[in-house]
């Protein structure tokens, strides 16, 4: 655990009923020129920007829609939205979406006026520099995108996805609108809301962890383990969504003060080279990752399995161990693959996987137990 640490947090945070309301009131105190509002074409198709947009266009304001962006991108394809903000003159940016469209709009407000690039910051993510005012309003309950300093982009020559990190990325303000997340789609709920409880976990079990980590951490855990089920399976479960839409923000401020750890950085190389959605590949390798890490996180895991199961375990392994089950038992429950085969991915070259695993050390080094290359072997071969 570390003994030095600290918390970056957006400056304000709206939440409850009529969050997106407080919109009206960060323009008026912003008096911007043009909004760049950022979203993807089913968000815009759904109509969970219109709202926003009336707020805007009633304030006379006038507002450029981008919707075009790719889920998980390429940083080309984010360079590009750079370019056609550049072209725009906005001088606020609004996105509202999930993780990819948070990271593009996160990216856009540290490269609108620069002459360094996003491949530049793949290189030097020190570079970045806030340009531009920006407002968070996540459509679904997993990311965390809209607490977090990171942004995620894929390089396809290297197939892996890589994080850009720079404080300056963090929003200025972020809306929990619970009419974002009422009708996301199961499979979404579920694979986004699992990406939830992966941060929460590796998070609480990272030798980065520390007292103020910890406090978000633990709480999104028993948020997500208590909720996540009826959100994804009830659309009525209001109070279970607005449950895990905290408890992904409450999770996203964990990713700032701590890290993630082995799921995460194993799970790269399967967004890259073969396009698995992220919450699907952090859920396929979370099992396998918390049985490897369990040895030298069987205390942290008791601790998590004190605060949200109370199941009757009684000693720390045996804790230990039925958090690792309550995990598995609800990936089973959401219907999420366990195996690549599943997917329909075989002839997965093993040997390249681990190598290109092994090379996201920014993770890696907060995984409590080393991984080793002949462990990230090991562990790939279980979800075969």
């Amino acid at each position: 655990m570390l003994q030095s640490y600290c918390l970056k947090l957006p400056t304000a945070v709206y939440a409850g009923e009529g969050a997106l309301e407080k919109l009206d009131g960060i323009l008026a105190a912003r008096e911007p020129k043009k909004v760049a509002l950022f979203c993807d074409k089913s968000i815009f198709d759904l109509g969970l920007t219109d709202q926003a947009r009336k707020i805007i266009e009633a304030r006379g304001i006038e507002v450029a829609v981008q919707s075009d962006l790719a889920i998980e991108p390429t940083y080309s394809e984010v360079q590009a939205t750079v370019d056609w903000f550049a072209g725009e003159g906005a001088d606020f940016i609004l996105a509202i979406g999930g993780g990819s469209v948070m990271d593009a709009a996160k990216l856009v407000s540290v490269l609108a006026t620069s002459e360094y690039t996003v491949h530049d910051l793949l290189d030097n993510p020190a570079l970045a520099r806030k340009q531009v005012y920006t407002v968070m309003v996540p459509t679904t309950a997993g990311t965390g995108a809209e607490a977090t300093p990171n942004a995620i982009v894929a390089v396809p020559e290297d197939e892996l996805k890589v994080g850009i990190v720079n404080d300056a990325m963090i929003a200025d303000a972020v809306i929990l609108e619970a009419d974002m997340i009422k009708n996301l789609p199961r499979k979404i709920a579920a694979a986004t809301g699992i990406d939830a409880l992966c941060h929460a976990i590796e998070c609480y079990t990272s030798t980065k962890a520390n007292p103020m980590s910890d406090t978000f951490a633990l709480e999104a855990f028993d948020l997500i383990i208590n909720n996540i089920e009826r959100a994804c399976d009830d659309p009525e479960a209001l109070d279970a969504k607005r449950a895990m839409q905290l408890a992904s923000f409450y999770a996203g401020i964990a990713i700032t003060a701590s890290g993630t750890t082995a799921v995460h950085a194993l799970s790269y190389p399967l967004g890259g080279k073969y396009h698995v959605a992220h919450g699907v590949s952090n859920a396929i390798l979370l099992s396998p990752v918390m049985h490897f890490n369990e040895p030298a996180i069987a205390e942290r895991l008791a601790a998590a399995y004190d605060r949200a199961i109370h199941a009757g375990a009684a000693t720390v392994e045996e804790k230990a161990a039925a958090v690792i089950e309550r995990m598995d038992a609800i990936v089973e429950h959401l219907d999420i693959p366990k195996k690549l085969g599943e997917l329909g991915i075989e002839g997965v070259p093993i040997d390249q996987l681990a190598e290109a695993g092994m090379s996201v050390q920014r993770l890696l080094v907060n995984n409590m137990r080393e991984v080793t290359l002949e462990d990230a072997k090991a562990i790939y071969a279980q979800i075969l």
